[in-house]
Formats: structure tokens, sequence, C-alpha cells
């Protein structure tokens, strides 16, 4: 006689339902039969308790391998081509090396083995797996992204940077700004001048400066037209002060402006950019030349695109201040912009150290308009294109070392 099926909600439901269902595997059931249709829906009912009181088997990704080479008749070298090399493929499978996400993409196409399977002990169950690679991930300076501390937080140990490229690049940028990482990263660059940007070392330096000013606290947003002639001139005035930069981040930062040092990439040739983080702005500067004058300079310039060019369709403008090629009217105006905050025209064509380079002319311009003297001597040596002059000026302490002891 069939027992009516109810929902199990104890354990003491669960056993007296195991018990049922065994005495009904032992019956001869008829197709058909009442006792089919008990049997069906009360394994149903027992295997929907069991979801909600026992704990999943998560699937070994390196057994579905050895299972599928089993079935394909595969050898060790036949994986070569999916791992990378036959030590590679020894070590998977041995359980010495972690699956990586390219491993992982190419097995799973090459074995037709679930992705969920692979991926079920790792830690990238949140990656599509059927996507093709936002990024051709090797191209990126891992090495220099190491040595930076890019990737110490990463929650495994990682014998070899290259293997995991995708993984820990993406673990880096994951969440920057609140944002699509990816999409904000590949935004389109500003850049003028002749000499070509590794493409890949930018976006590294990129995430690097977003990271950092993600993590600034500003006590102000940004309002559009705070900067003027005169905020600039007011700012350049702190380069008086031995301190001046460290003062002149925290300028930026009472009016909504994340200043930033993130130390170039190779083969980036960076002196600074400006950008836009949603829509607080973001100064950074790379202290390519660990000069007063240069830092001065490169902030002030940075600050003018800040005012005049930064929007959200144009929203991150890269400057190597060296090229001699930058003609676009937005680098003019930036370079004029950055030159009169820090020595007005009208003042510097009547200045005697102009014409005579001495030491004690540029010392007096500066104390004049309040600045410090290496950047006199800096507008000399630009403009004579002589940079043996005023050599005493500009030496002394190093802009870097005053941030890096902040930090």
């Amino acid at each position: 006689m069939n027992q009516p099926v109810r929902v199990i909600k104890t354990q003491h439901d669960y056993e007296t339902a195991m018990a049922r269902l065994s005495a009904l595997m032992d019956m001869n059931i008829e197709s058909g039969s009442v006792e089919e249709g008990e049997l069906e829906l009360l394994a149903l009912v027992i295997e929907s308790y069991e979801r909600t009181k026992v704990a999943p088997v998560i699937p070994d990704p390196i057994d579905a391998i050895l299972f599928r080479m089993d079935q394909l008749g595969l050898k060790p070298r036949d994986l070569v081509p999916m791992i990378g090399s036959i030590s590679k493929v020894s070590e998977v499978l041995s359980r010495k090396r972690d699956l990586s996400l390219a491993m992982i993409r190419a097995l799973h196409r090459g074995l037709d083995i679930p992705a969920e399977v692979l991926i079920s002990t790792s830690s990238h169950g949140d990656i599509d797996i059927n996507a093709e690679p936002v990024y051709d991930y090797l191209k990126f300076p891992l090495k220099e992204m190491q040595e930076r501390g890019c990737f110490s937080g990463f929650s495994k140990h990682i014998a070899n940077i290259k293997d995991h490229a995708e993984e820990l690049f993406t673990w880096f940028t994951q969440g920057i700004s609140g944002h699509n990482s990816h999409a904000l990263l590949r935004a389109p660059m500003h850049q003028s001048g002749a000499r070509e940007m590794d493409d890949y070392a930018l976006i590294a330096w990129r995430a690097c400066v977003l990271k950092k000013a993600q993590a600034v606290e500003l006590r102000t947003k940004y309002t559009s037209g705070i900067i003027t002639d005169e905020w600039l001139t007011d700012l350049a005035r702190l380069s008086r002060f031995e301190t001046g930069p460290l003062l002149a981040q925290e300028y930026l930062a009472d009016k909504g402006i994340v200043l930033v040092i993130e130390y170039h990439f190779k083969k980036t040739y960076l002196d600074g950019a400006a950008m836009l983080m949603g829509e607080t702005p973001v100064v950074a500067l790379t202290l390519r030349h660990d000069r007063i004058d240069n830092f001065w300079f490169a902030l002030i310039h940075e600050l003018v695109h800040v005012r005049k060019h930064l929007t959200q369709d144009y929203a991150f403008i890269l400057d190597n201040l060296d090229d001699k090629t930058r003609t676009s009217v937005e680098e003019q105006q930036a370079d004029e912009g950055a030159r009169n905050a820090l020595i007005p025209q009208e003042i510097w064509m009547q200045s005697d150290v102009k014409i005579t380079h001495r030491q004690d002319d540029a010392i007096r311009l500066a104390d004049e308009l309040r600045i410090h003297p290496a950047i006199v001597a800096g507008r000399i040596r630009y403009e004579t294109n002589n940079w043996r002059l005023l050599s005493r000026l500009i030496t002394g302490g190093s802009v870097r070392e005053l941030f890096e002891k902040r930090s």
C-alpha cells in the first residue's frame, strides 16, 4: 500500500523517507503503477532535502583530466599544446602546479571537460572561460609589476608569473574605481609627439595610478572652474618650501584633485598624465627627471590640462615633456600655462637673469616671485639649451625621497 509523500523537514522525516525509498527499490514495480509514481516523487523530495543539508561533492579537475585522457587514449605528451611543456604537464598531473586560466581554457576546449569542473577548486569561478581573453596578458610588464609589489596580495604563491599572467593582472585591476576596469583601462589615450609608447606598459602604469588614486580619501568634490591663473600662481609659490611637493599634494586634495606619484615603466617615456577617475581629476607624475624644476613644471602642465582639456570624452592625456615634436594646441596651451604660472612672461622678459645667466640674479628673481630658484634656473637652461648653466641651483633635495619617506 503506497504512502503519501510529504516534504522532508527533519532528520527523522529524512530517515523515514530513505527507509521507504529502499523498500520501494526492492519491490518489483510495474511501469506506470502508483508505486512507480511514489518512487519518483520520493526520490525528488529526498534529493531536494539533501541539497540543503549535504555539502556538494567538489569534482577534482585533475581526476577529470586523467579520466578524459583514459577515455581518449591520450598520453601526457598529448597535453603539451594545452599546458605548455612536458615538465609542466607532469607537475600539473601530479598536483605540484596549479592550473592557470590559460591552461583551463585550453583543456576545456581541447578535452571538452566542463569549465565548472576545471575551475571548481580554483579562484576563477567568476571568469567566463568561453570568452576570449581581453588582453594578450604576456605583453604586460609583469616582472616590473611584480617588483613594485602589484601582486603581493594575491591569495596563492605563484612560482612563474608568466603562467598566471591573466589571473594576476585581472586580480590587480579588479574593482578599479568601481567601474568595469577593462573598459576604463582601455579608454582612448591621448598623446602627442613622435615617440611611440608601449601600450601594455601604459595600461599597467595607468592601473597602478588608479589603484593609488582610489585609496585617497578626498574631503571635497572637484568643482569645474576652481583652477584659475591666480590659483596656479599660489600653487607655484609652495615651491619655495623644502616640503613644497608634499604641500602641493595636500593643496590639490583640498580642491578634490588627486596627485599620484607612480614611476614610469620601461618604454613609456612618461613625465606625467592627467586623467579622470569617475568625475575626479587625477594628476600622475613619474618623476622621471628627479629635479625640483621638472616637478613643478610637469605638475602645473597637467593641471592646465585638467582646467582646459580634460573631459569624459578626453579622459586620459599623456605627456612626454622631452619630446620637442609636441605641437598640438592642447600641449602648447599647457606649456604656456605652466610657464606663466611659474614665471609670468612680462616679468621674465624684463628680468636681468634672462641676459646675465648669473646665479645671484636668478635668486633675486626667485625671491621676487616667491618661488624656488631651481625653477628660474630650469627656465634659463631650457631656453638656452645649455644644461650646465646654474647647476648649483638645480642640484639639491630629491623629490622622490620626499614622497618615499611619506609612504
